[in-house]
């Protein structure tokens, strides 16, 4: 039961001088009970226990732990979006590996806010965590954290490095995965590739969107400005500029987006490319967007935790999106699965040097576009495009960070380190 409030404020959470209260006995004699000190008499510990019962009274761990000088067996972890399954991801591995240690995860969203992920971080620190896994506001600067490093709170970067702060970190393979999917076109015979990116002040983006071009001026792929689309933070965001590339006179005969929220994007216009109201469509359907009524910051489905590969930094596809586009596109051959980059066979017809063929298209809505995407999602193999990811194991993330944070814990004073987990090339449909 709760007993109420001064001055009739509402219910509040019971003491132990309530326990006393009611007991009728010294507030020593309650923590000596509570404490489970085992010389107090008998007659007093049952009035004390029932007391206990009656009030529904729980001892403060937490404040106890501090004045006795331990820890407070608490971990702090400050992510971007709740809603997003890739911070899903990342919490529930962290949870688990917390789990195992006794410890209660603490997580919060920064909303890629710089002032609100201080605020937050600091509130943790005041609260006495034992220490913080951090996924970082795009804009932000960690030099308000080295106080916080230098009193004793072990802090680890998740996802993207800190900034002016010498921390553990544990990133993705960001300029690698780039790589592997431009290369992967490149060999698929594309010259007209269009990139999508997110705000170029998140680490992740600048990385993947300069590994991107590197690949494609090594390749001897001749740069086209019109092609290149960056500050790109939602699902329609991404639409309209896809839209707007397929549009132009020499639209590309393949994209690489470098989240899956683009990815989304990008395939809602790929999408709309069949529907008489967008450029080259066709008669019978209306366009629309990918996200089919959701607004881009609706919480998406979660994946299973053994899902293949991450669901993204940006948001993942619903299974109901996913069916209606396959409604919407007509009848198709089921996708086959287990299909690698290098099996071209099983993707079609491989495009000319021009971009013709079934992978490229020469128009608004001539050809076949090729998609890859950066980040995977649980129902990337139904789409009714020719699909390729860049996969990685997202809740290795928050086990590896948690795992450096809690020796860090335990007293390892060892030079900072950061971990690098490997992407993979998978194609997921082949429309």
């Amino acid at each position: 039961m709760s007993t109420p409030g001064a001055g009739g404020s509402g219910p509040r959470r019971p003491t132990m001088a309530d326990v006393a209260r009611l007991a009728g006995v010294s507030l020593k004699t309650v923590s000596r009970v509570v404490n489970n000190v085992p010389t107090v008499d008998r007659e007093l510990a049952e009035r004390v226990t029932s007391a206990v019962a009656e009030l529904g009274f729980r001892r403060n761990d937490m404040a106890r732990n501090l004045r006795a000088g331990n820890t407070s067996a608490t971990v702090g972890l400050l992510i971007e979006d709740l809603a997003n399954p890739f911070y899903a991801g990342i919490a529930a591995a962290a949870a688990q590996y917390a789990l195992e240690h006794d410890t209660m995860l603490i997580t919060a969203s920064s909303e890629e806010n710089a002032g609100r992920e201080r605020a937050l971080l600091l509130e943790m620190c005041q609260r006495r965590v034992d220490g913080l896994l951090v996924v970082p506001a795009g804009d932000a600067d960690h030099v308000y954290l080295r106080p916080e490093i230098e009193r004793g709170t072990p802090v680890v970067f998740l996802d993207r490095p800190p900034r002016n702060l010498l921390a553990d970190t544990v990133l993705i393979d960001n300029a690698g995965g780039a790589r592997q999917a431009i290369e992967h076109l490149v060999a698929a015979g594309h010259e007209r590739i269009g990139v999508i990116s997110d705000w170029l002040s998140i680490s992740t983006m600048a990385e993947r969107l300069t590994a991107a071009q590197e690949a494609l001026e090594r390749a001897g792929v001749p740069y086209r400005a019109d092609l290149i689309k960056y500050g790109l933070h939602t699902v329609p965001d991404a639409q309209a500029a896809v839209t707007e590339m397929l549009a132009g006179p020499e639209p590309p005969t393949a994209i690489f987006a470098l989240n899956n929220r683009l990815t989304l994007g990008a395939l809602g216009a790929l999408d709309n490319r069949l529907r008489p109201d967008a450029p080259g469509g066709t008669p019978g359907h209306p366009p629309r967007t990918p996200h089919h009524g959701a607004t881009p910051d609706a919480p998406h489905r979660r994946t299973t935790p053994d899902a293949q590969g991450a669901m993204g930094e940006q948001g993942a596809m619903g299974e109901q999106g996913a069916m209606d586009q396959m409604d919407a596109m007509g009848d198709r051959p089921a996708p086959r699965r287990g299909a690698t980059p290098g099996a071209h066979g099983a993707m079609g017809d491989r495009p000319g040097p021009g971009g013709g063929g079934s992978g490229g298209g020469s128009g608004g809505g001539g050809g076949r576009v090729e998609l890859v995407g950066f980040d995977d999602f649980e129902t990337a193999a139904f789409v009714p495009w020719r699909l390729t990811v860049v996969s990685y194991d997202v809740r290795e993330i928050g086990r590896m960070g948690a795992e450096l944070l809690f020796r860090r814990i335990a007293g390892d004073r060892s030079r900072p380190r950061k971990v690098v987990v490997p992407t993979e090339l998978i194609v997921r449909s082949v429309g």
